[in-house]
Parts: C-alpha cells; sequence; structure tokens
C-alpha cells in the first residue's frame, strides 16, 4: 500500500514568515528557502526575532545576546570576592576569572582577551580553567602558565586564526603572595593602614626568575599605582599601550614574570584586567574592607567613567581588616 506524505502547511502564526526576511514558511521546514536562516533559533532578547544564530548573534538586529559572562559575581567563604562585567562599550565580556581556595590557600586568575584577535572570549576562559585547577593543586606558577599556554594554542587553526588573552594569576597562602603575569593585567597591594611615607613601588623591569629564587617583600623603587595602593606588576607593552606578551598561538617565546610578595600588615591583594586599572590613576582607592562592596564599588567606579572595556576585579583578604 502505497503511502503518500501529508501536503505542507503554513506554520502557525508565530511561525508563519521568517523572522529574517520574512518569507512564508511552512511547518516541519529546518530552513527558510529564501535566506537559509535556521528557523526556531532562540529568540532576540532585544527585537524579539527568533533569529540568534550560532554565534550568539541576531541577524535581524545585529545584537550580541546577553550572556551569564555578562556579568558575574564570586565569594568565597573566607571573605574573598570577585565580579566580571561587560562594560558600557562592547557587545560581549572577554575577560575570565576564577577564585578558588582549599585548605590554607586562596587562587585567583584574571585573563583579558586580546580584542585584536579571533574568539577571544574563549582563549582567556581555557586560560583560567587551566592555571586555576593546576595552582589550586599546588603546582608552580610556571607549569600552570604553561598549561594554560597550551590551553589557549589548541584554539587556533592557524597562526592567522588564533585567539590570545593576557595573564596574571595569584596565590595567597600563609599571609604570603606569589604572582605570574604576562601582558597588561596588573596586581595591587592595598594597605589597611597606609604607611606614614611613600608607598613602596616596583622598578620599571623585573626578571623573570625561579619561583625558589624570588625576592620577598617590597623592592626599592618609585611609587606606582592609585594613591593608597601599590602596584605589584609591570606590563609587557610599549609607551603607546600595544602588549608585548599574551597567550596564544602566535605568541613568541613568552616567560612569565613571577614574583613573592610579604605584606608587613593587613590589607587586600587587587588583582584586576585594564577595564578598570585605567581608571585608576589619581583615584584615591576606597579603605579596605568587605571585599565584595569593594569590587561592587570598584566596578561602579570603571562604569561612572565610561566602561570603555570589560572589567574584571577580583580581592583577597590578608589578615585581620578594619
Amino acid at each position: 500500500m502505497a503511502v503518500t506524505a501529508p501536503e505542507a502547511r503554513p506554520a502557525d502564526a508565530g511561525a508563519g514568515a521568517c523572522p529574517v526576511c520574512g518569507t512564508p514558511v511552512y511547518e516541519g521546514y529546518a530552513y527558510c528557502e529564501k535566506c537559509g536562516h535556521t528557523l526556531g533559533s532562540p529568540t532576540c532578547a532585544s527585537c524579539g526575532a527568533a533569529a540568534v544564530d550560532a554565534e550568539g548573534y541576531c541577524e535581524r538586529c545585529g545584537l550580541r545576546q546577553p550572556t551569564g559572562r555578562d556579568h558575574a559575581e564570586i565569594v568565597l567563604e573566607g571573605g574573598a570576592a570577585a565580579v566580571t562585567d561587560r562594560g558600557l562599550r562592547r557587545s560581549r565580556n572577554e575577560d575570565a576569572v576564577a577564585l578558588l581556595a582549599a585548605g590554607r590557600s586562596t587562587v585567583a586568575v584574571v585573563c583579558d582577551g586580546v580584542g585584536s584577535s579571533p574568539r577571544a572570549d574563549e582563549a582567556s576562559a581555557v586560560a583560567v580553567e587551566a592555571a586555576s585547577a593546576a595552582l589550586i593543586r599546588g603546582l608552580a606558577h610556571e607549569e600552570a602558565f604553561e598549561l594554560a599556554g597550551r590551553a589557549v594554542t589548541k584554539l587556533a587553526t592557524s597562526v592567522d586564526d588564533a585567539p590570545a588573552c593576557t595573564y596574571v594569576a595569584a596565590v595567597v597562602r600563609d599571609g604570603r603572595i606569589s604572582l605570574a603575569w604576562a601582558g597588561d593585567t596588573r596586581a595591587y597591594w592595598l594597605p589597611a593602614e597606609p604607611p606614614a611615607g611613600p608607598p613602596s613601588g616596583l622598578p620599571d623591569e623585573l626578571p623573570t626568575v625561579p619561583s625558589t629564587e624570588l625576592p620577598s617583600g617590597p623592592p626599592e623603587g618609585p611609587p606606582d599605582g592609585p594613591p593608597g595602593g601599590a602596584l605589584l606588576t609591570t606590563d609587557d607593552a610599549i609607551e603607546t599601550g600595544e602588549i608585548t606578551a599574551w597567550l596564544g598561538a602566535d605568541a613568541d617565546d613568552v616567560r612569565p614574570h613571577v614574583r613573592v610578595f610579604e605584606p608587613q600588615g593587613p590589607g587586600l591583594l587587587l588583582v584586576c584586567s585594564d577595564g578598570l586599572w585605567r581608571y585608576l590613576d589619581g583615584h584615591p582607592l576606597p579603605a579596605p574592607g568587605d571585599p565584595q562592596e569593594l569590587a561592587r564599588e570598584l566596578l561602579r567606579h570603571a562604569l561612572d567613567s565610561g566602561g570603555q572595556d570589560n572589567i574584571t576585579i577580583a580581592l583577597i583578604p590578608l589578615g585581620e581588616l578594619p
């Protein structure tokens, strides 16, 4: 007995036309015959059309759809906190942050996707995941950096299609801070009671040395950073702002800068992307207090100042804060 396929019927009123080109479509069709749009796509948060493509953009109005990375906060039981935000001018958040604690150790990793590279948000995400997992297991900074670099390199299809990101990682244990970085993500020390004299900063250049040979404490040098804080890292960048070190398949043989810092009193370690620190010059930092509230306050400052880039802030308390 022959079976005849049912005649194609117009879709219901809610899906009777392609949301992109308006061509009538029929129930059961997967694609628009005219423009090729995938029917049944997610709905755009702005224009309401069922036209969001696999990359997260609306094919009708062009809006990049909000994701869980547009704004996220982390708070640990010990008080450490982090916040990341898309900012006001970017279509997506290409920063990533991890904040973990195990035993007496707290780990923070912040990576900023290089905007000129493809899929920069993926680069920062895999780097943060690889590095934080390694550091919380007790691996050395150099090993964690290498694992993060491998994870980012695997994303590339060629040197011309190479996602990339900057990197900064901090491990706080028993009142001691160890840092590793490449690019222009930064770490600052915010003492609970600023010293009577000028704060100690870092020299312009820091050598890359094995972690077992790292100096402790603030070295002699000019103060650097916002009032009330001291910059603990240096930027891999030229005078015009372009970075000279990053993670990615197109990066040269990059080794991380590494440093150990032993605070002389209580305070907060601030780890952040350039979406915050570009607005810190000349801006007095609030007194160290609740890390979550301070992270939100710093985020508001960056947004009120223009919010031109993604903003990521991680704060780890050391000692008893007021």
